[in-house]
């Protein structure tokens, strides 16, 4: 196996810059690159030499006929033509190498069917092409395009398919910082029958809020030297690059000089945070322990913790009771959690929430008899996600005589979203109790169509104390009663 770092003195790839790191499997009999470099070119689609570099380190093909290359992993910053080379690969595996089905994910249908778009301009405009093409489906989700020689190119969204019919010869995964690992453990085994798979994994740095753990372990094994069969090329400006400078972000994006808008990139250096820029900008990497900070951002929900005394008391009078309680969960039952919000006058134009943990025990046998007790004696507002974990008490909430609001999936992400702004402005109050704390410090998105809410199974602790605050916050902000109403959080 080989890696390669290049220092600044690396020579260009014409005048692209070649990968900060490129790791290839050992050396093969042959070599079909230049095929699908060839292939492409005939179809008006000439590749830039970044693209033929993955190429030479992807293609390779042992004394058997089978990929040297059973993975191959490529980081590069967003618009520098990663979808180009995925449309070139899939177009050699069906008119040149035999695949009889090749599959093409993305994380969202959008992305999906935007690749599916770069193959009608390409069939278009070559009739060349389109004399090899039997049939071709543009039906929402079900877009695809079948070749007289019985090869078929399938688009899919992960969103939309999960892991399903994603056996393949080859299966090129588009936004692969986005791919949680059930779905990568599913897809391996649908692979696994395949006498010659290859999989590609193609997509940018993962931030905090992506589920990167499946991208971050394929570039973990690469950099480790664990693996005979992956391939990895990776883009990116070394730590100690100066952002400002046009030779970093050359470094960083190969298709500098092709494809990036100079005054884009420059607008993002004046207005995103500098690790932000650094991240999707320059493709570096954050460290493992800056990838599990906390979803809010680095230090976003400790600045939120609530004024104290030098007694340690809080700064601010809370009212007597609260204006809403949430009430979460956890996926297997095994933990419940309810959190109070209320709504804290503390002299601004707007009152501001505070969140605090109420009680968390394990089971939900306890759990009715004591928001019932709560709601009892606080005449708060209970609030539920109707499609979560908690949804199967709801009729146990209604026999007891608790008032339960229910919020919609639409409702419970609308909450998850303003949770996350609000801290991102110092917009809430919490007491830094520890049951909310650890929950945070754990938590992960789940995607849900365009929108996030929190990851119930992809966070590293129980996040259903999280949920309860979120929800909580939600119900004090819309409950009429209010700080003016002498509501607000006691100890219950």
């Amino acid at each position: 196996m080989t890696l390669l770092t290049r220092s600044p003195n690396v020579a260009l790839l014409g005048e692209q810059a070649p990968p900060r790191v490129n790791v290839a499997p050992p050396p093969t009999r042959a070599n079909a690159w230049e095929d699908v470099a060839d292939l492409s070119r005939s179809f008006g689609v000439a590749l830039d030499e970044w693209q033929e570099a993955i190429l030479r380190s992807s293609m390779g093909e042992r004394s058997d006929g089978t990929w040297s290359a059973k993975q191959v992993g490529v980081s590069a910053p967003r618009q520098n033509g990663k979808s180009q080379l995925i449309v070139a690969r899939a177009l050699a595996g069906a008119l040149l190498f035999g695949e009889q089905k090749i599959v093409i994910s993305a994380h969202a249908q959008d992305t999906a069917r935007e690749t599916f778009g770069k193959f009608l301009e390409i069939r278009d405009a070559c009739p060349a092409l389109d004399e090899r093409i039997d049939k071709v489906m543009s039906a929402l989700n079900r877009e695809f395009i079948k070749f007289k020689n019985g090869a078929v190119i399938q688009f899919k969204a992960r969103t939309v398919s999960g892991s399903r019919g994603f056996s393949s010869d080859c299966l090129l995964l588009d936004e692969a910082q986005i791919l949680g690992m059930p779905a990568w453990v599913s897809i391996n085994s649908t692979m696994s029958a395949r006498p010659n798979p290859q999989v590609w994994l193609l997509g940018t740095p993962p931030t905090p809020e992506d589920n990167g753990e499946v991208f971050t372990s394929i570039r973990n094994a690469a950099l480790g030297g664990n693996s005979r069969t992956l391939a990895w090329l990776e883009w990116g400006a070394e730590p100690d690059d100066d952002p400002s400078l046009e030779s970093t972000r050359a470094k960083a994006n190969p298709a500098w000089n092709t494809r990036i808008n100079h005054e884009i990139v420059q607008g993002e250096f004046e207005t995103y945070p500098p690790e932000r820029f650094a991240l999707d900008r320059l493709g570096r990497w954050l460290s493992d322990e800056a990838q599990r900070k906390s979803v809010f951002g680095a230090g976003r929900w400790e600045t939120c913790a609530a004024p104290r005394k030098d007694d340690g008391s809080l700064a601010f009078a809370l009212p007597p009771s609260p204006a809403a309680i949430g009430v979460a969960v956890s996926v297997d039952r095994t933990v419940a959690s309810i959190a109070a919000a209320t709504m804290v006058d503390h002299g601004a134009d707007e009152p501001k929430p505070f969140l605090a943990p109420v009680d968390r025990r394990d089971g939900v046998a306890w759990l009715v008899a004591e928001v019932k007790r709560i709601q009892d004696a606080h005449d708060c507002a209970v609030i539920i996600d109707e499609k979560g974990p908690t949804k199967d008490l709801i009729k146990d909430f209604e026999d007891a005589g608790v008032d339960v609001t229910t919020a919609s999936l639409d409702e419970y992400a609308e909450a998850c979203s303003h949770i996350f702004d609000a801290v991102q402005v110092g917009g809430i109050w919490h007491p830094s109790a520890p049951e909310l704390d650890e929950a945070v410090a754990g938590a992960a998105w789940r995607q849900v169509g365009d929108r996030q809410v929190w990851g119930r199974r992809k966070s590293a602790a129980d996040v259903s104390m999280l949920e309860a605050a979120t929800l909580a916050m939600r119900g004090a902000e819309r409950s009429p009663r209010s700080v003016y109403e002498e509501r607000g959080l006691v100890t219950l």
